[in-house]
C-alpha cells in the first residue's frame, strides 16, 4: 500500500514538472515570437527614416509644411486605433496595422538622420539596445511584481507628452532637458513593466497572436523613447 502511495505522488510531480515545463517552453516560444516582431518593426523604421532623410524633397514636404505635424501624430493615432479597435480586428489586420505603425514612425524619426551625426545615430542605438535587454531581462526574471508601479509611469508618459506639446511653443532649453531625463527614467521602468506584463499575459491566456502583436508593440515604444531620450543626451549635432 505504502509503495503504491509512493509511485502515486511520484506520478504526480512527474506531470507537475512535466506541464511546468510545457509552460517554461510555451512562455520561451511566445517571448521570442514578441520580440522578433519588434526587432522587425525597428529595422522597418530604421529603413523608413534612412530612407526618407536622404530625398530632400521629402523632407522639405514633411518638415517645411504643416504636414509635420500629422507626421508627428499619426503614430499616436495608430496606436490608439490598435488598442481600441484590437479585439475586432483579425491577427492579420493587426498585422498590418502594426508594420504601418513602423512605417509611419520612420517618417516621423528621419529628421535625427538630418540633425545628427550618423556615428552617433548609430551609437546612441547600441547603448539602447543594451540598456533594454538589461532591462527586459529583469522584467522577465523578476520575482517582484511590477505591477504597482505601471499606473505611475502611465502617468509620467501622459506628463511627457503634455510636456512636450507645450515645449513646442515655449522651447525652453531647461524644459527639454528636464523632458529627456525623466524620459529615459520613465521608459527604462516601463520596459521592465512591459516585459512582466507580457510574460503574465501569457502564463494568464496562453498564445494569442493578437496580444502578442500588441505586446510587441509596447516594448517597440518603450525602445524608440529610450533611443530618442538618450539621443538627446549622446547625440552629436550636425
Amino acid at each position: 500500500m505504502k509503495f503504491r502511495q509512493n509511485n502515486q505522488f511520484s506520478g504526480i510531480a512527474d506531470t507537475l514538472a512535466g506541464s511546468s515545463a510545457q509552460i517554461n517552453e510555451g512562455l520561451r516560444a511566445y517571448m521570442l515570437r514578441v520580440y522578433n516582431y519588434m526587432a522587425v518593426a525597428l529595422a522597418l523604421t530604421g529603413v523608413v527614416a534612412f530612407g526618407a532623410s536622404t530625398s530632400e524633397t521629402l523632407m522639405q514636404t514633411i518638415y517645411g509644411t504643416p504636414l509635420r505635424y500629422v507626421v508627428m501624430f499619426a503614430p499616436l493615432g495608430v496606436v490608439f486605433f490598435l488598442s481600441y479597435k484590437l479585439q475586432s480586428l483579425s491577427a492579420q489586420a493587426a498585422q498590418v496595422w502594426f508594420w504601418a505603425f513602423a512605417g509611419i514612425m520612420g517618417l516621423s524619426l528621419s529628421y535625427i538622420f538630418l540633425a545628427y551625426t550618423g556615428e552617433s545615430v548609430a551609437l546612441t542605438f547600441f547603448v539602447t539596445s543594451a540598456a533594454f535587454a538589461g532591462l527586459s531581462l529583469v522584467g522577465y526574471t523578476t520575482k517582484k511584481d511590477l505591477s504597482g508601479m505601471g499606473t505611475f509611469l502611465i502617468m509620467g508618459v501622459i506628463g511627457l507628452i503634455i510636456a512636450s506639446v507645450v515645449n513646442l511653443f515655449l522651447a525652453s532649453s531647461s524644459l527639454h532637458f528636464a523632458i529627456s531625463a525623466l524620459g529615459v527614467l520613465i521608459f527604462a521602468g516601463l520596459t521592465a513593466y512591459d516585459t512582466q506584463r507580457i510574460k503574465h499575459t501569457y502564463l494568464a491566456f496562453g498564445h494569442n497572436e493578437k496580444l502578442a502583436i500588441m505586446g510587441a508593440l509596447s516594448l517597440y515604444i518603450d525602445f524608440i523613447n529610450l533611443f530618442i531620450h538618450l539621443l538627446q543626451f549622446m547625440g552629436e549635432r550636425r
